[in-house]
């Protein structure tokens, strides 16, 4: 596969940035920081971690270019390939229902009730994916640098901003007090899931030589911590100076904390900041539902037509607002659909870059089973999570879904390593 290796550190880092720094981050949050103080970050800080993991397969990517269904796939069969591509698809149906309940609480703060805007949101997400318009995405995106800018602002306003030259330390001292399968299932789950997600190995690979990857991938992640722990800080700064309503909704916090910003919902510089914060979902609602259709699309499983993609694309949106309507914090829904897909991918990916490095050779079967096994497995309980999230064993549902896939990918592994060595598939099928 071939790019056009231009990005220089500057332009990687900002698109590896760019890759995190939406309404998930920010509003996911801000919602937990509501409880947590600023323990709330643990997720936009383990995001900065796994960019600087990501450094570890920064110039394998960078080499290969490919996917990562495509790696597993050239190594393991078609089969594989289109197995990791719908796990890959399923992982953006939470991603997307994260921008449907978004959108709906940014216009709550106007008293617009939150179930028939999700529904509204789905219809416009789904209208504007099937139009041509992918680079309209990115200045929608941009909008959210008015909102970083406000929330600079915010500190300002707040008298914060020594606040957040201490809030790593408050960040330490408040996870002391999460218990430590809520600490493991966010971060490791989403440390894990940076370097083997498409969406940052797609900047990667157009790095324009390794100097620029590498310096890139640790600008980025410096930028991230350092964003990580804002929105927190504003959060806990604007419910000590008692800005906030004792009985508002987490998801409500910082669309509340622009308005006030603004002046109120009623005033234009506050309605201004709240539509720049509800454009952006509007733009990456649709772009991640493209994405989507394009994915199952390329199976070529229907024929090429627009009554094709128009039914994908109401499938895909239809599976997003069933997640939610079903509801649940941001963060966690997010890490959620984090885990189905490192549970079922991190195993199967690890085997081939053992079997990449000549020191011991995989068979493909054993490979096919554990991501089989454990795909299953996690994709399972997270369905099974979402309709009852009381089935955690471990007191928390994203250390369930990843461990159940892990443990699964891994037994099987051995299994099929057993299987194959006393009974060898390749030689009965070479007979045969």
């Amino acid at each position: 596969m071939a790019f056009d290796r231009k990005l220089d550190t500057f332009s990687l880092a900002a698109l590896l940035v760019s890759a995190h720094y939406g309404l998930g981050f920010i509003l996911g949050t801000a919602e937990k920081s509501l409880t947590l103080g600023i323990g709330g970050s643990l997720y936009t800080v383990s995001l900065g971690l796994g960019t600087i993991v990501l450094l570890g397969l920064a110039k394998f990517y960078w080499r290969r270019t490919e996917q990562i269904w495509t790696l597993l796939g050239s190594a393991y069969g078609s089969g594989v390939k289109i197995f990791v591509s719908l796990i890959s698809w399923s992982s953006l149906i939470g991603i997307e229902a994260v921008q449907l309940i978004s959108g709906a609480f940014i216009l709550k703060v106007f008293g617009i009730p939150t179930l028939p805007t999700m529904v509204v949101l789905a219809i416009l997400f789904a209208t504007i994916s099937l139009l041509p318009v992918e680079k309209a995405g990115w200045i929608l995106r941009g909008l959210l640098l008015v909102n970083l800018l406000a929330l600079l602002y915010g500190l300002w306003v707040l008298h914060a901003f020594g606040d957040y030259l201490r809030s790593p330390i408050e960040f330490a001292v408040s996870l002391q007090q999460m218990n430590l399968p809520t600490i493991m299932g966010i971060s490791v789950s989403t440390i894990l899931l940076v370097p083997i997600d498409m969406k940052h190995q797609q900047f990667v690979v157009q790095a324009k030589d390794v100097q620029s990857l590498y310096r890139g991938c640790m600008l980025a992640a410096i930028l991230i911590l350092l964003l990580a722990l804002l929105p927190s800080t504003v959060v806990v700064a604007a419910h000590n100076a008692g800005i906030l309503p004792a009985d508002i909704d987490g998801k409500e916090t910082l669309p509340f904390i622009l308005a006030w910003i603004g002046g109120g919902t009623q005033k234009p510089l506050g309605i201004a900041l709240i539509v720049s914060l509800l454009l952006p979902a509007l733009g990456l609602g649709s772009s991640i539902l493209r994405v989507q259709s394009k994915t199952v699309l390329d199976f070529n499983i229907l024929p090429v037509s627009l009554w094709s993609r128009v039914l994908v694309t109401v499938a895909n949106v239809l599976f997003s607002l069933g997640v939610a309507l079903k509801g649940g914090e941001i963060v966690n829904l997010i890490v959620s659909f984090y885990a189905a897909y490192v549970g079922a991918v991190f195993i199967p990916f690890v085997a081939y870059l053992v079997t990449q490095t000549g020191r011991y050779n995989f068979s493909k079967s054993s490979v096919k089973l554990s991501l089989m096994i454990g795909g299953f497995s996690s994709i399972s309980l997270l369905i099974i999570t979402l309709i009852n999230p009381n089935v955690a064993v471990f007191d928390s549902v994203e250390l369930n879904i990843m461990g159940i896939g892990i443990l699964c990918g891994v037994f099987f592994l051995l299994v099929g390593e057993v299987l194959e060595k006393y009974f060898p598939t390749s030689k009965v099928e070479e007979k045969a």
